[in-house]
């Protein structure tokens, strides 16, 4: 059975769209999933089997009367998206400077206004599997992270390098 990624944006941010991650699992469960994983309460999961994200995002509407972003990927597109992120080491040597933006179609060239609002220590990198924020002073104040998703064009939610390490570390344990 194929092990799954599911990404949620936009769940139990100042106290709105609360979903704990209990009630997350148990939404999962009823939809098939098994052997189902979050990992902080930001809506990561992984799980074994097949749910799309448009039944996710009906479940959880159905469950909690919100209806959340979900994107829903396979471990080897996580893994794609690990491989090509040009920032690995700084993302290794402090997970919460790196930021992976990941997408369902594909984005937008970033035009030369988005570049122009990095600070002088900040890169930023889109590949076809995700986009990278190498944000060393930190993303709270990146002027560039805040305009990132609309510059990109589609819809994203994004994780810091951290996260990012923990759920494949749930995928690996599923495998």
């Amino acid at each position: 059975m194929s092990v799954s990624v599911l990404l949620l944006r936009g769940i139990n941010v100042g106290g709105r769209n609360a979903l704990p991650m209990a009630e997350l699992r148990a939404i999962l469960e009823g939809l098939g999933a098994e052997d189902v994983a979050t990992y902080i309460q930001s809506g990561n999961a992984v799980f074994r089997g097949e749910v799309s994200a448009e039944a996710i995002a009906d479940g959880i509407e159905a469950a909690k009367g919100f209806r959340p972003q979900a994107l829903v990927m396979s471990c080897e597109r996580l893994e794609k998206v690990m491989a090509s992120n040009p920032f690995s080491k700084e993302g290794e040597a402090d997970g919460k400077s790196v930021h992976a933006w990941f997408f369902d179609a594909a984005p937008k060239a970033l035009e030369d206004d988005t570049l122009a609002l990095a600070t002088k220590t900040e890169r930023v990198e889109v590949t076809d599997t995700a986009a990278f924020l190498h944000a060393p002073e930190g993303i709270g104040r990146s002027r560039l992270a805040a305009t990132l998703e609309k510059a990109l064009g589609v819809p994203a939610t994004a994780r810091n390098w951290r996260t990012v390490m923990a759920i494949a570390k749930l995928v690996e344990e599923r495998r």
